[in-house]
């Protein structure tokens, strides 16, 4: 169906939930998005459709993101959760309308390009105001419109593009994801930097402005260019902060330096706590699941006693267990 005009200046509202949820529908809601930062995208439904129901213009695309992800595309189901976000205003639904097959083949029906105008109108003129929000939603519609994602930042000269020229407004203005994106961007070779170490000192820069404001993937990713430039007291430091904001990579990489730093004495510099390792790993074992952690307690298992193990877990449910910020893998709001 095509827009009309009148229904696309309506969408020009940004009209994006700005009211407090009720307690009980919020706390639904930051369980579902807890689910959904360690991609339990089945579990994470049932506590975002409350959220939604009331209104949550956030809830209802994520919605679509756990379902798209689910059914490997842009399913039915999925769309339907985009539209009820788009009709709200949310560019980023918009963008996975866009997506979403109304270009089959190469072929472009009349009227598909409905939803990136509406996406274009309803945050340009917030960017150009000075909101670094819409500024980098500005970067995500641009790099989406991009013939390919090697052009998305930089075209071949080495020239920021649209995409990027926003992207580096929105992490000059201050945003941390916006500053954590275009530093990843210099990591990844863009931009004039004729050595090694001048790439990574540029990106540290960046990655060192979000970190600083709270940032978890930022400080990550201070861990890694510091282990580049083989400052390892400095990279175990920003590891561990990761780790204590709830990277579940990092704490990881932290629970394994301690229960078993010889494994890489380099990026382990410090002092061996088996007990505190286990606990470490433990807890994730219990709150995640999965192979990770439990591989390497595995790997490990004879170098503590049994007493050793019972106190680990004690260690674990004193400290650990539901009383950290909650495990995320932190993924990309708009991400593949």
């Amino acid at each position: 169906m095509l827009f009309k005009k009148s229904v696309l200046a309506a969408l020009l509202m940004w009209s994006l939930n700005s009211w407090a949820l009720p307690a009980d529908i919020q706390a639904a809601k930051d369980e579902g998005m807890r689910l959904w930062g360690i991609s339990e995208w089945i579990e994470m439904q049932p506590y975002l459709e409350q959220s939604a129901e009331a209104g949550d213009v956030e809830s209802m695309y994520y919605l679509g993101e756990a379902t798209r992800l689910l059914g490997r595309g842009l399913t039915t189901e999925a769309m339907e959760w985009y539209l009820k976000a788009a009709e709200q205003g949310d560019p980023y639904a918009m963008l996975r309308l866009f997506q979403g097959g109304a270009c089959i083949g190469g072929k472009c029906p009349e009227g598909s390009d409905d939803w990136r105008e509406a996406a274009l109108g309803i945050t340009l003129p917030k960017a150009e105001a000075g909101d670094p929000e819409a500024m980098l939603a500005m970067y995500y519609i641009y790099a989406n419109l991009d013939a390919s994602r090697l052009t998305s930042v930089y075209n071949f000269l080495g020239i920021p593009t649209r995409a990027g020229k926003w992207l580096k407004r929105a992490a000059e203005a201050g945003l941390p994801e916006a500053q954590t994106r275009w530093g990843r961007h210099i990591m990844n070779g863009r931009g004039w930097y004729f050595t090694r170490s001048r790439r990574l000192e540029a990106a540290e820069s960046w990655f060192s402005r979000a970190a600083e404001q709270g940032y978890v993937p930022a400080m990550e990713k201070m861990d890694y260019v510091n282990r580049e430039q083989q400052d390892f007291e400095e990279s175990w430091r920003w590891r561990q902060q990761a780790s204590n904001s709830g990277n579940i990579d990092s704490r990881l990489g932290v629970g394994w330096c301690y229960l078993d730093p010889s494994h890489d004495e380099e990026w382990c510099p410090n002092e061996q706590d088996k007990t505190k390792g286990w606990a470490i790993l433990y807890a994730m074992s219990h709150e995640l699941g999965g192979k990770g952690a439990e591989d390497i307690m595995d790997w490990n298992r004879e170098k503590l006693t049994a007493d050793q193990k019972l106190e680990a877990e004690a260690l674990a449910e004193a400290e650990w267990i539901g009383r950290h910020p909650p495990l995320s893998r932190f993924p990309h709001r708009f991400g593949f």
